[in-house]
């Protein structure tokens, strides 16, 4: 056989040798790019190497493009005076904020009392008249006389049935279990805590002073502490950096100062006791040590880390502070306005319904993508097809 074929190769015309190595040179490219294309792929699921990527580009963000050095010199300066008249208008922008936030101290003064007759509700110290209770849900349009006789008869023998609660029973404690961002700092011991919670309150600072707004916490008398109010501030700043005019974005936070918490003896749940056993180096005798240390709690939020007075922090410190100034905003703008949203849950939909947005642009782009393989005449759907996975018994 191997005479035959190197009898067919002496008698092959050159011209056609060439176009078998042609071919076999065009195998081995695409060979090649199918093993750059894999490793492309693997490359980019290594958290590692995007890592890596993107804080080269980061670095890369704002960095000249030569652009800027190629002009001439006299464009340069207009430039300059073009950077200039931005700086103005940072400072505006700032004057603007400084605005809205006295926008802000006014009208929280107008909703005040009806957040305050929301806390005489939730406390029980005020109940509400039947006009004040009427309310037209969605889905009660569609309900026939007969069908809403029948409901409030159930509901009447339902309220019959159970002891008559007073106020709504943990509500705030309903609020930050309902929201991500706040039940998880919540633990198992801080709940029978945060049922005493009647209100929380936002206090902007006086006219003429500093930008700056304070939390409050208001709990009606319990054996954990005897602190009445517990308060969180937070002060601003609304003014560019003389150092760097143009990373100005709007107010933000300097700094933010918790309060002492008057705890109860045994009833510290930001300290836990731990028990060490300890061996002598020279005589060998155990002995065992009793020892206080942090632990996890909502009420670590009254205790911040202290910004010294360089604004250097430490990694740790800088992401307990960054993730404190957000929890912060977020009581602010979005719990105390719209706290009775947040206990049914209907806020949280509104929430959500921007991430399924995402998601279905999502599912698109996949048919997409389905739809160009199945028009693509050499797509094998075998080949993509996943191996069944093993059921495993329960």
């Amino acid at each position: 056989m191997a005479d035959i074929d190197n009898k067919d190769q002496a008698e092959m015309d050159p011209a056609d040798m060439e176009d078998v190595e042609e071919v076999e040179e065009e195998e081995t490219g695409e060979d090649e790019n199918s093993k750059a294309r894999q490793l492309t792929v693997q490359m980019m699921q290594n958290p590692q190497i995007l890592a890596a990527l993107q804080e080269r580009l980061d670095g890369l963000n704002g960095s000249p493009s030569g652009y800027m050095e190629s002009l001439p010199k006299v464009v340069k300066r207009r430039v300059n005076a073009l950077k200039n008249l931005q700086v103005k208008c940072a400072h505006i922008e700032a004057k603007f904020y400084e605005e809205v936030h006295e926008l802000e101290r006014k009208y929280a003064a107008l909703y005040q009392p009806l957040f305050d007759k929301r806390s005489d509700i939730v406390k029980a110290a005020y109940e509400p008249t039947d006009e004040e209770c009427e309310w037209k849900a969605d889905e009660e349009e569609e309900l026939t006389d007969e069908m809403k006789e029948k409901a409030k008869l159930e509901e009447e023998k339902k309220d019959e049935e159970k002891e008559d609660p007073k106020g709504i029973p943990e509500f705030w404690l309903t609020v930050f279990k309902n929201v991500d961002l706040l039940s998880d700092m919540l633990q198992e011991h801080d709940e029978p805590i945060l049922k005493h919670l009647q209100d929380i309150k936002v206090k902007f600072s006086d006219p003429g002073q500093p930008m700056s707004f304070t939390l409050e916490f208001h709990f009606e008398p319990n054996d954990f502490f005897t602190n009445t109010v517990l308060t969180k501030t937070y002060k601003m700043r609304s003014e560019p950096d003389e150092n760097d005019p143009f990373s100005f974005d709007g107010p933000e936070i300097m700094c933010c100062t918790g309060c002492t918490i008057d705890w109860t003896k045994g009833k510290n749940v930001t300290l836990k006791t731990i028990k060490k056993k300890q061996k002598h180096k020279g005589r060998g005798t155990v002995r065992t040590v009793t020892k206080t240390v942090p632990n996890d709690s909502f009420f670590n939020f009254f205790t911040p880390p202290e910004v010294p007075e360089n604004g250097e922090l430490d990694e740790d410190s800088e992401a307990v502070l960054a993730a404190d100034f957000e929890i912060g905003h977020f009581i602010r703008e979005r719990i105390v306005p719209r706290a009775v949203l947040y206990f049914t849950g209907e806020a949280i939909e509104d929430d959500d319904d921007d991430y399924d947005e995402e998601g279905e642009e999502a599912d698109d782009e996949e048919g997409e993508e389905e739809a160009d393989e199945e028009n693509d005449p050499d797509y094998d759907p075998k080949k993509d097809a996943a191996p069944p996975a093993e059921c495993k018994q329960q």
